[in-house]
């Protein structure tokens, strides 16, 4: 069986990318996996954005679930966060605990895990690893140019709601494996970090959605100090959600569903044609779906016939 460096070594350490001409070192790494901590150089001008996220088996993610997909999802939540602040990846650190060193589970997941990284520029600067219940744990670090963040305060009266891509399909794939679309949401979400870094200077606040979109929009309006109008017929769903005849598990699966990692921000109406040619440039349906309004903090939410929707709660990391 693996030793706990040999682990590391075989799976995780990798060569540093060489660095470009005129850089001190690659993305910023001075030192990376080998010694008690990495050193980093962030980008002059920029500000630091962290987040941390946990995933644990039985709450998170089903026993036996497919390691490649695990090492996806791992990091796609961590990335959605960056781009809930108009933040650029760069580097991360994972702590692992493993039944067992598993070496054809440790494969397919570092795979998952590099793939994603590849794609958004991040590199993986440390961690830990132990014996235990399986739980993954990572930390990721972003830049974003001082004063530029995207915050949850910052919503104002009169602002448009939108909402990037289509929400309800993982919390399908969860209720009901059978739907193989909505299944593939919710084990390899595709976080908006793109549409994140765009938004800097059009949103006047972000978040994404992890909780459920009514219960991740409440953190704007409490934050912000504003009240929300949302238009239920207006929120983006996917084909299999629309075509579910129960209609109070389709509104559940819509505003209280988790694991979308979509992005809701709001936007002064001044900046509509901007989100549509973003939206095209992009070619991600951005919808505006309601307005900010003054007032205590509450989200009302509309029918077809301008009726006010019962809205269940999202999820609750200690609720059953």
């Amino acid at each position: 069986m693996l030793s706990e460096f040999e682990l590391i070594r075989k799976y995780f350490e990798r060569a540093p990318r060489q660095a470009r001409p005129g850089e001190r070192s690659a993305r910023g790494v001075a030192l990376g996996i080998g010694d008690d901590a990495a050193l980093l150089r962030p980008s002059a001008g920029m500000e630091l954005a962290v987040s941390t996220d946990l995933l644990l088996e039985g709450r998170h993610f089903r026993a036996g679930a497919d390691p490649r997909k695990l090492g996806h999802k791992v990091l796609a939540v961590n990335l959605s966060d960056m781009a809930a602040m108009g933040a650029a990846p760069r580097w991360a650190t994972l702590a692992i605990s493993l039944p067992a060193a598993d070496e054809a589970w440790l494969d397919q997941f570092s795979k998952g895990f590099f793939a994603l990284a590849e794609r958004f520029g991040v590199e993986l600067v440390g961690g830990d690893t132990t014996r235990g219940p399986l739980s993954l744990c990572v930390t990721i670090l972003g830049e974003v140019p001082a004063g530029l963040a995207l915050f949850r305060a910052g919503a104002g009266p009169g602002d448009d709601i939108w909402v990037s891509g289509e929400l309800g399909g993982a919390a399908l794939g969860l209720a009901k494996p059978e739907f193989a679309a909505a299944v593939k949401r919710l084990d390899e979400p595709e976080p908006r970090v793109e549409l994140g870094e765009r938004l800097r200077g059009i949103a006047s606040a972000a978040i994404d959605v992890s909780d459920g979109f009514a219960q991740d929009l409440g953190h704007i309006l409490e934050r912000s100090a504003v009240g929300a109008i949302v238009e239920y017929e207006r929120l983006p769903q996917p084909a299999d959600v629309k075509r579910i005849q129960d209609k109070a598990l389709q509104s559940r699966l819509v505003l209280s569903g988790g694991d979308d990692y979509e992005l809701v921000f709001t936007a002064p109406q001044a900046a509509r044609a901007e989100v549509t040619a973003l939206s095209s440039e992009l070619k991600l349906a951005l919808s505006r779906v309601g307005s900010i309004q003054v007032g205590e903090p509450r989200l009302l939410v509309l029918d077809s016939q301008g009726r006010p929707m019962a809205v269940a709660h999202g999820f609750d990391h200690f609720q059953p």
